[in-house]
């Protein structure tokens, strides 16, 4: 399989354990919605989880380029970007197909902390709360490092809201609780 070809197989598969999960998707239900045989998957993916691996390092990569951009095309000041991030989410809930975060779900399935699974969606969280924490310092948080743990507690309690459905709008709610966050943490 070339490597466009292993890019597509990724992409595909990150479509499929998105909708169905992890430990449900098995390599049968995959050959049948890529179209890629197992032969194929095996020459590039020793293992399932490489392949599911390789689908949240994609997943990671597409959606932090998104959240980012759209912050920064909804505010042009670190202070309204923080806020911005909740309008981004909003957008995400409301897209058709909405199914939650694919790291809390990898993460719940691949329950053991020192799992690569686990580990990568870590990161994913980790990356994130690096980027938010440099947006607080831009915008002149004394305490940028609680500022961005906190605003993505909110973050992440949308998101599950959102895929629970409990709400109607999960993101407006958390983006007005982030409005008091950063009120209470910036200098005006």
């Amino acid at each position: 399989m070339r490597a466009n070809k292993r890019e597509e197989l990724v992409r595909k598969a990150l479509t499929v354990f998105y909708r169905n999960g992890f430990h449900a998707t098995g390599m049968d239900m995959l050959v049948a919605e890529t179209g890629v045989s197992k032969t194929s998957m095996y020459k590039h993916f020793r293992t399932k989880e490489d392949l599911i691996l390789a689908v949240l390092r994609l997943r990671d990569e597409n959606f932090r380029n998104w959240l980012y951009r759209r912050m920064e095309d909804l505010a042009d000041t670190p202070r309204g970007q923080l806020l911005a991030m909740y309008d981004a989410l909003g957008e995400w809930f409301d897209e058709k197909g909405y199914q939650g975060c694919m790291f809390i779900k990898a993460s719940a399935e691949f329950q053991d902390s020192g799992h690569p699974i686990h580990k990568q969606s870590a990161e994913h969280k980790r990356m994130l709360e690096t980027h938010m924490r440099e947006i607080a310092l831009k915008a002149g948080a004394p305490a940028p490092d609680a500022l961005a743990r906190q605003l993505l507690l909110l973050k992440e309690g949308a998101i599950v809201t959102a895929h629970l459905g409990n709400t109607d709008a999960p993101a407006a709610d958390a983006k007005a609780a982030a409005r008091i966050l950063i009120d209470t943490a910036l200098p005006a």
